[in-house]
């Protein structure tokens, strides 16, 4: 497992219909190291801190292999970054992610907290309206990490499993939890015990009670 790039951007304004918004969504690759802080990357100013950003959604992952599925299914080239994502990685997936897993990388110790949702920003980006549905429909989320340990990472460094929380659950059973899909007791329970944000935890709560 490894990095293959590491992307940035300042937010710039992003037009999508009638709004007009701050993002930085039009990340792009940096060479060398990066310096990752506690709520985001040098370089790397979160648009709009009501929905992105601080120290649970501090670093963005998204597979390499996801983009090899979304170049043949839009028929075009895309560039590293294009999603938004801060690390381009290798060799791991959604589905092999658990909640609470924590990764060494170049000098840096983050923490998985969640999956990514998407939104019309991204549908922007991509000038691609149906990327929500399909990201959904497709289980190419990615995923969000906190930092445990501020630290460089650079394109190229090893991505080290060094600790995962027992008995926790993948990137994909949270977002099967989160749509209502799949609210068997036993994946509840151990959904309601992970270390997830108050609005993830609101949201499951709700879901139990249903």
């Amino acid at each position: 497992m490894r990095v293959l790039s590491v992307n940035v951007a300042v937010p710039q304004t992003l037009v999508a219909g009638n709004l007009v918004v701050q993002s930085a969504i039009r990340k792009h690759p940096v060479e060398g190291p990066v310096m990752v802080r506690r709520t985001n990357l040098d370089g790397d100013p979160q648009g709009d801190l009501r929905v992105h950003g601080g120290e649970k959604k501090a670093v963005y992952a998204y597979p390499s292999e996801h983009y090899d599925f979304w170049r043949r299914d839009l028929g075009r080239e895309l560039p590293f970054g294009i999603f938004g994502e801060n690390l381009t990685t290798e060799g791991i997936v959604d589905s092999e992610v658990f909640i609470g897993d924590r990764f060494q990388i170049g000098s840096a110790i983050l923490t998985v907290t969640q999956p990514r949702t998407p939104c019309y920003k991204l549908a922007t980006r991509l000038e691609y309206q149906p990327i929500l549905e399909r990201m959904y429909s497709e289980q190419r989320h990615g995923w969000y990490m906190s930092v445990a340990q501020e630290g460089t990472i650079a394109a190229g460094d090893e991505i080290r499993l060094i600790d995962r929380v027992p008995n926790s659950i993948t990137v994909l059973e949270l977002i099967s939890v989160w749509m209502g899909h799949d609210l068997s007791p036993e994946l509840l329970e151990r959904t309601l015990a992970l270390d997830l944000s108050p609005k993830w935890k609101d949201k499951i709560a709700m879901r139990a009670k249903v």
